[in-house]
Protein backbone atom coordinates (compact mmCIF):
# COMPACT_ATOMS: atom_id res chain seq x y z
CA UNK A 1 0.00 0.00 0.00
CA UNK A 2 3.06 2.24 0.09
CA UNK A 3 3.26 2.36 3.89
CA UNK A 4 6.04 -0.21 4.34
CA UNK A 5 8.77 0.28 1.71
CA UNK A 6 11.59 -0.35 4.20
CA UNK A 7 10.02 -3.59 5.41
CA UNK A 8 9.42 -4.73 1.84
CA UNK A 9 13.02 -4.03 0.86
CA UNK A 10 14.32 -5.83 3.95
CA UNK A 11 12.22 -8.90 3.15
CA UNK A 12 13.40 -8.79 -0.45
CA UNK A 13 17.02 -8.84 0.75
CA UNK A 14 16.29 -11.84 2.98
CA UNK A 15 14.81 -13.75 0.05
CA UNK A 16 17.67 -12.75 -2.23
CA UNK A 17 20.23 -13.83 0.38
CA UNK A 18 18.96 -17.42 0.23
CA UNK A 19 19.44 -17.48 -3.53
CA UNK A 20 15.88 -16.84 -4.69
CA UNK A 21 14.75 -14.28 -7.23
CA UNK A 22 12.55 -11.53 -5.83
CA UNK A 23 10.78 -8.47 -7.19
CA UNK A 24 9.03 -5.73 -5.22
CA UNK A 25 5.93 -4.05 -6.64
CA UNK A 26 4.13 -1.12 -5.06
CA UNK A 27 0.54 0.07 -5.43
CA UNK A 28 -1.96 2.25 -3.61
CA UNK A 29 -4.67 -0.32 -2.95
CA UNK A 30 -7.37 2.33 -2.70
CA UNK A 31 -6.75 3.03 -6.41
CA UNK A 32 -8.22 0.45 -8.81
CA UNK A 33 -5.95 1.50 -11.68
CA UNK A 34 -2.83 1.04 -9.57
CA UNK A 35 -3.91 -2.46 -8.58
CA UNK A 36 -4.38 -3.40 -12.22
CA UNK A 37 -0.99 -1.87 -13.11
CA UNK A 38 0.71 -3.78 -10.28
CA UNK A 39 -0.62 -7.15 -11.43
CA UNK A 40 0.29 -6.25 -15.03
CA UNK A 41 3.86 -5.57 -13.90
CA UNK A 42 3.93 -8.92 -12.12
CA UNK A 43 2.92 -10.55 -15.40
CA UNK A 44 5.74 -8.77 -17.20
CA UNK A 45 8.32 -10.23 -14.80
CA UNK A 46 6.84 -13.70 -14.32
CA UNK A 47 5.37 -16.06 -16.88
CA UNK A 48 2.67 -17.13 -14.45
CA UNK A 49 1.42 -16.62 -10.90
CA UNK A 50 0.97 -19.61 -8.58
CA UNK A 51 0.01 -18.02 -5.25
CA UNK A 52 -1.68 -14.75 -4.31
CA UNK A 53 -1.94 -13.71 -0.65
CA UNK A 54 -4.20 -10.74 0.06
CA UNK A 55 -2.84 -9.36 3.32
CA UNK A 56 -3.14 -5.55 3.16
CA UNK A 57 -5.67 -4.14 5.63
CA UNK A 58 -6.70 -1.17 7.72
CA UNK A 59 -7.50 -1.83 11.38
CA UNK A 60 -9.00 1.30 12.89
CA UNK A 61 -11.54 2.03 15.56
CA UNK A 62 -14.74 3.53 14.08
CA UNK A 63 -17.44 3.66 16.80
CA UNK A 64 -20.87 3.42 15.23
CA UNK A 65 -21.95 6.54 17.16
CA UNK A 66 -19.46 8.68 15.21
CA UNK A 67 -18.91 6.60 12.05
CA UNK A 68 -18.55 8.66 8.86
CA UNK A 69 -19.07 7.62 5.27
CA UNK A 70 -15.45 8.35 4.46
CA UNK A 71 -14.23 6.09 7.29
CA UNK A 72 -16.46 3.27 6.12
CA UNK A 73 -15.40 3.65 2.48
CA UNK A 74 -11.68 3.81 3.31
CA UNK A 75 -11.74 0.56 5.29
CA UNK A 76 -13.98 -1.31 2.86
CA UNK A 77 -11.84 -0.12 -0.06
CA UNK A 78 -8.62 -1.63 1.31
CA UNK A 79 -9.98 -4.62 3.21
CA UNK A 80 -12.62 -5.90 0.77
CA UNK A 81 -12.51 -4.15 -2.61
CA UNK A 82 -8.74 -4.35 -3.11
CA UNK A 83 -8.59 -8.15 -2.60
CA UNK A 84 -11.46 -8.57 -5.07
CA UNK A 85 -9.61 -6.52 -7.68
CA UNK A 86 -6.31 -8.33 -7.04
CA UNK A 87 -8.08 -11.64 -7.62
CA UNK A 88 -9.85 -10.32 -10.70
CA UNK A 89 -6.57 -9.31 -12.35
CA UNK A 90 -4.52 -12.27 -11.11
CA UNK A 91 -6.79 -14.87 -12.71
CA UNK A 92 -5.24 -14.34 -16.12
CA UNK A 93 -1.77 -15.16 -14.74
CA UNK A 94 -2.89 -18.38 -13.04
CA UNK A 95 -2.78 -20.30 -16.30
CA UNK A 96 -1.94 -23.60 -14.64
CA UNK A 97 -4.19 -23.19 -11.62
CA UNK A 98 -3.12 -21.67 -8.36
CA UNK A 99 -3.95 -20.77 -4.79
CA UNK A 100 -5.40 -17.55 -3.43
CA UNK A 101 -5.36 -16.94 0.32
CA UNK A 102 -7.18 -13.98 1.85
CA UNK A 103 -6.23 -12.85 5.36
CA UNK A 104 -9.47 -12.23 7.21
CA UNK A 105 -9.96 -12.00 10.99
CA UNK A 106 -12.03 -13.71 13.64
CA UNK A 107 -13.66 -10.27 13.92
CA UNK A 108 -15.83 -11.43 11.00
CA UNK A 109 -17.51 -13.86 13.43
CA UNK A 110 -16.73 -12.43 16.87
CA UNK A 111 -18.11 -8.97 17.55
CA UNK A 112 -15.51 -6.30 18.32
CA UNK A 113 -17.32 -3.30 19.79
CA UNK A 114 -16.12 -0.04 18.28
CA UNK A 115 -14.91 -1.62 15.02
CA UNK A 116 -18.06 -2.01 12.88
CA UNK A 117 -16.43 -1.10 9.57
CA UNK A 118 -13.48 -3.42 10.17
CA UNK A 119 -15.70 -6.34 11.24
CA UNK A 120 -17.97 -5.81 8.23
CA UNK A 121 -15.02 -5.64 5.85
CA UNK A 122 -13.60 -8.94 7.10
CA UNK A 123 -17.01 -10.61 6.89
CA UNK A 124 -17.22 -9.36 3.31
CA UNK A 125 -13.80 -10.87 2.62
CA UNK A 126 -14.97 -14.29 3.81
CA UNK A 127 -17.99 -14.03 1.52
CA UNK A 128 -15.70 -13.01 -1.33
CA UNK A 129 -13.51 -16.04 -0.59
CA UNK A 130 -16.44 -18.44 -0.88
CA UNK A 131 -17.92 -16.82 -3.98
CA UNK A 132 -14.64 -16.73 -5.88
CA UNK A 133 -13.77 -20.27 -4.76
CA UNK A 134 -16.96 -21.49 -6.41
CA UNK A 135 -16.40 -19.41 -9.54
CA UNK A 136 -12.77 -20.40 -10.07
CA UNK A 137 -12.83 -24.08 -9.10
CA UNK A 138 -13.08 -25.22 -12.73
CA UNK A 139 -9.84 -23.33 -13.44
CA UNK A 140 -8.14 -25.26 -10.61
CA UNK A 141 -7.73 -22.01 -8.70
CA UNK A 142 -8.36 -22.63 -5.01
CA UNK A 143 -9.50 -19.72 -2.86
CA UNK A 144 -9.33 -19.94 0.92
CA UNK A 145 -8.87 -17.59 3.84
CA UNK A 146 -6.98 -17.52 7.12
CA UNK A 147 -8.58 -15.78 10.09
CA UNK A 148 -6.06 -14.79 12.79
CA UNK A 149 -6.92 -14.12 16.38
CA UNK A 150 -4.05 -12.43 18.23
CA UNK A 151 -0.82 -12.69 16.24
CA UNK A 152 0.70 -9.25 16.86
CA UNK A 153 -0.39 -6.88 19.64
CA UNK A 154 -0.90 -3.24 18.87
CA UNK A 155 1.86 -1.38 20.70
CA UNK A 156 -0.60 0.84 22.55
CA UNK A 157 -2.52 -2.12 24.02
CA UNK A 158 -2.09 -1.90 27.81
CA UNK A 159 -1.05 -5.01 29.78
CA UNK A 160 -4.40 -5.30 31.55
CA UNK A 161 -6.29 -5.40 28.25
CA UNK A 162 -3.89 -8.01 26.90
CA UNK A 163 -4.53 -10.16 29.96
CA UNK A 164 -8.32 -9.78 29.57
CA UNK A 165 -8.03 -11.04 25.99
CA UNK A 166 -5.76 -13.95 26.94
CA UNK A 167 -8.25 -14.96 29.64
CA UNK A 168 -10.89 -15.38 26.89
CA UNK A 169 -8.68 -17.60 24.72
CA UNK A 170 -8.97 -21.30 25.63
CA UNK A 171 -5.24 -21.82 25.00
CA UNK A 172 -4.46 -18.74 27.17
CA UNK A 173 -1.70 -17.45 24.92
CA UNK A 174 -1.30 -15.30 21.83
CA UNK A 175 -0.31 -16.65 18.45
CA UNK A 176 2.60 -15.54 16.30
CA UNK A 177 3.04 -14.29 12.74
CA UNK A 178 4.68 -17.67 12.03
CA UNK A 179 1.42 -19.42 13.01
CA UNK A 180 -0.40 -17.40 10.37
CA UNK A 181 2.33 -17.93 7.77
CA UNK A 182 2.23 -21.70 8.37
CA UNK A 183 -1.52 -21.74 7.78
CA UNK A 184 -1.06 -19.80 4.54
CA UNK A 185 1.63 -22.22 3.33
CA UNK A 186 -0.62 -25.17 4.22
CA UNK A 187 -3.55 -23.82 2.20
CA UNK A 188 -1.27 -22.88 -0.70
CA UNK A 189 0.03 -26.45 -0.87
CA UNK A 190 -3.29 -28.30 -0.71
CA UNK A 191 -4.86 -28.85 -4.13
CA UNK A 192 -8.23 -30.20 -2.90
CA UNK A 193 -9.22 -27.55 -0.35
CA UNK A 194 -11.19 -24.51 -1.48
CA UNK A 195 -13.76 -22.11 -0.06
CA UNK A 196 -12.60 -22.60 3.54
CA UNK A 197 -11.90 -20.10 6.31
CA UNK A 198 -9.19 -21.45 8.61
CA UNK A 199 -9.24 -19.81 12.05
CA UNK A 200 -5.84 -19.57 13.74
CA UNK A 201 -6.95 -18.14 17.06
CA UNK A 202 -6.23 -20.57 19.91
CA UNK A 203 -9.97 -21.24 20.08
CA UNK A 204 -10.91 -17.61 20.80
CA UNK A 205 -14.05 -17.72 18.63
CA UNK A 206 -15.43 -20.50 20.83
Amino acid sequence: HGHSPDEADALAREISDIGKKVWVFQANFSNADEIERMIWNVGKQCSRLDVLVNNAAIYERTPIETLTGDEWDAIMSINARAPALCIRHAIGLMTEGGAIINITDIAADKAFAGYPAYCASKAALIALTKSTAKSLAELNIRVNSVAPGIAIWQEQTPPEIRQQVLDQIPMHREGTPQDIASAVVFLASQDYITGQNLRVDGGWVM
